[in-house]
């Protein structure tokens, strides 16, 4: 089961949105059952529907946050939820660097402050299986996994660096509807730590972490999908402190055709 050792209470001010790109919509997920691609015990995983920012969020929209929300700016922040990378691209607490685009995904930001924001909104950071289930359409098919070009697109991507640094939006939608999911930053899920935790769909065998990459690629479903094979080592290998470069975030919630 997933768990965080610590259990902070956020506070919110109300959020305004910051006017940039128009990134405040939100696409309707229809769920399914579809089997992912980890672990040795891989099996049909049930998602329900949900709804997902059509975009990640942006360094203006998480620079409205942080005056909103003082106790989140980088000389505020607990070390406990943050590591010493936390929003380097920022000069002071409220100015960004003058290198870097407003409309750019928002990086070094830990898995808490992601989350604060998210709560702030009346919303939650996806779990793993919504997020790979909206990422492995393509812009016409929702299981685009078994395509050559899919996987090529994105493996392509894992190798050019600083992509972070591109504004929101530049790369075509998927199939629901959702922009840059692959070809900006990684994005935090809310269980991202469940990879190597043994659970009710991913029984792992050995809990080795050290071996993870070499046990994960032996057991993965579809050996030809590498894509989603390197996003659950990276998931495998951080921390919820953790600020890094190119890791941001997207907010979802429960579909409101369900409560």
């Amino acid at each position: 089961m997933f768990a965080i050792p610590f259990r902070a209470v956020f506070v919110c001010l109300v959020f305004q949105t910051f006017g940039f790109a128009q990134t405040d919509g939100m696409a309707s997920i229809k769920g399914g059952r579809y089997i992912p691609l980890y672990g040795r015990d891989s099996s049909l995983v049930e998602v329900q529907d949900f709804e997902l920012d059509a975009y990640p969020v942006t360094n203006g929209q998480f620079l409205q946050f942080l005056k909103d929300n003082p106790k989140w700016q980088k000389s505020n922040v607990l070390k406990l939820y943050a590591d010493e990378n936390y929003l380097r691209q920022f000069k002071n607490d409220t100015t960004l660097n003058d290198t870097e685009n407003p409309n750019s995904p928002v990086t070094h930001v830990s898995w808490f402050a992601a989350k604060a924001y998210c709560e702030c909104q009346g919303k939650r950071l996806p779990t793993i299986d919504e997020w790979e289930y909206v990422a492995m359409s393509d812009e016409v098919t929702a299981d685009a996994r078994k395509k050559a070009s899919y996987n090529q697109k994105i493996l392509s991507w894992y190798e050019t660096p600083r992509t972070d640094e591109r504004s929101i939006g530049k790369t075509p939608k998927n199939y629901w509807g959702i922009y840059d999911l692959h070809g900006l930053v990684w994005e935090w899920t809310l269980d991202f730590n469940s990879v190597l935790i043994s659970g009710e769909s991913r029984k792992d065998v050995d809990r080795d972490s050290n071996l993870f990459c070499g046990s994960a690629a032996i057991g993965a479903t579809d050996l030809m999908n590498y894509a989603a094979f390197m996003r659950y080592a990276f998931r495998g290998s951080i921390k919820a402190r953790y600020s890094i470069k190119n890791l941001g975030f997207r907010c979802a919630k429960n579909s409101t055709e369900t409560l």
